[in-house]
């Protein structure tokens, strides 16, 4: 096997975030090194309990929780916050994901934790960020889908709001965290100053609507639902095809022009009215309803043929299981089994990122609750018998 990529070794993280965020941010920063400690409640992060699960934990807690440890311990307790500062006196990043007034409260906030560590870099998320006035509320991925605008644009034409299933405010936040954490070390690597790092869910969302809003700002009308179209270009979305759908994405004028060819519109490519995409956007129902009408004629895979003959950029919808095991993603090396000590093996997907000569799969699987208590207690100044103590009064947990 070659070597992994580890341009973090030697960077201790502390994980004390929970859910989606945080989780992926941190299981980032261990792809690419990082000695990534993940404390948690003795009860265990939230998705450990959510279903399908593999042994005792959840689905979701397995896709965001690769390459670290686990702690298990009570940060309501003095012993509990002991503990994380001793960790933190030789940590390099704390990334958090408390609601707004928690971390305060239980003395783990950034002042305190700066006294412990002068060049500490702390890294906060949260759902709307910690200043102005929601900064107190939660946020929750499909809640901010809703706030920000996101969901007065998704779903069909005439429809209601659709949630994007895939968490995309969550899992991009984790990514800016993760974006800001590297900046910052390389800032501390230039100057010796640590850095308070806020990431938001709220924020995520409006980066999201960049050209969206440009085209409010623009025309000022608000953006519509449009199904899987756009609202700049036309033809540029899913078909229905007689036995299936295929998504068609004419992202040019020539490209026009190769489709017409293909459906038998000849006699279109140089008609005012869809000439040009400015025209075909001004047509729009009516350039989509001559597509559908050609391509509901044709089996999907007949018109993916013909479309990709022409030079014409199209794809087929296909299933989560279908693109799982497409030979692209095994050519690519995106998805390999892990060995793990409850369930024996599971699946997961490599870090999204290639880097020349270097195996990018997971280097460790997600832990079990409390798996690393005891290790990682001892690492943090406790004598065995403290850490019995510990493990007695139920302020630490350690994996069976």
């Amino acid at each position: 096997m070659t070597e992994r990529f580890s341009p973090l070794s030697g960077i201790r993280v502390i994980d004390l975030s929970k859910v989606l965020a945080g989780p992926l941010c941190t299981q980032y920063l261990g792809d690419l090194g990082a000695d990534v400690i993940k404390i948690e409640p003795c009860g265990g992060d939230d998705t450990r309990a959510w279903p399908p699960f593999s042994g005792r934990d959840g689905a979701v807690y397995l896709s965001v929780n690769k390459n670290k440890r686990s702690l298990a311990i009570n940060l309501k307790t003095d012993a509990g916050k002991r503990v994380v500062q001793n960790l933190v006196a030789d940590a390099d990043v704390l990334v958090e994901s408390f609601r707004t007034g928690v971390t305060q409260r239980l003395g783990i906030d950034y002042d305190t934790m700066t006294k412990v560590k002068p060049d500490l870099i702390y890294a906060s998320i949260s759902g709307f960020g910690r200043s102005g006035p929601l900064a107190k509320e939660p946020g929750y991925d499909m809640m901010i889908q809703a706030f920000s605008g996101i969901m007065s644009i998704t779903g069909e034409k005439g429809g209601g709001p659709v949630r994007s299933a895939f968490s995309p405010l969550d899992q991009t936040t984790g990514v800016h965290t993760a974006l800001g954490i590297l900046a910052a070390l390389r800032h501390r690597d230039q100057t010796g100053q640590g850095q308070l790092i806020e990431a938001s869910l709220y924020e995520t969302a409006l980066s999201f609507l960049g050209y969206p809003s440009q085209i409010y700002w623009t025309n000022g009308v608000q953006p519509k639902r449009l199904g899987s179209g756009h609202e700049s270009v036309c033809p540029y979305q899913a078909f229905k095809a007689s036995d299936g759908y295929i998504l068609i994405a004419v992202g040019n004028d020539p490209l026009w022009k190769k489709l017409c060819s293909v459906l038998g519109y000849e006699e279109l490519v140089d008609d005012p009215r869809y000439a040009t995409n400015a025209a075909r956007v001004e047509n729009f129902d009516e350039t989509v309803g001559l597509v559908a009408d050609k391509v509901r004629n044709l089996t999907a895979e007949e018109c993916a043929a013909r479309l990709s003959e022409a030079g014409v950029p199209n794809s087929l919808l296909h299933s989560i299981e279908q693109s799982l095991n497409h030979p692209q993603a095994q050519a690519r090396d995106m998805i390999s089994k892990m060995p793990h000590p409850a369930v024996g093996e599971i699946n997961a997907l490599s870090m999204p990122l290639l880097f020349d000569g270097y195996d990018r799969k997971p280097r460790t699987a997600p832990p079990m609750l409390g798996e690393h208590t005891v290790e990682l207690l001892e690492e943090a100044g406790l004598m065995r018998s403290e850490i019995d103590d510990l493990l007695r009064d139920g302020t630490a947990l350690a994996a069976d």
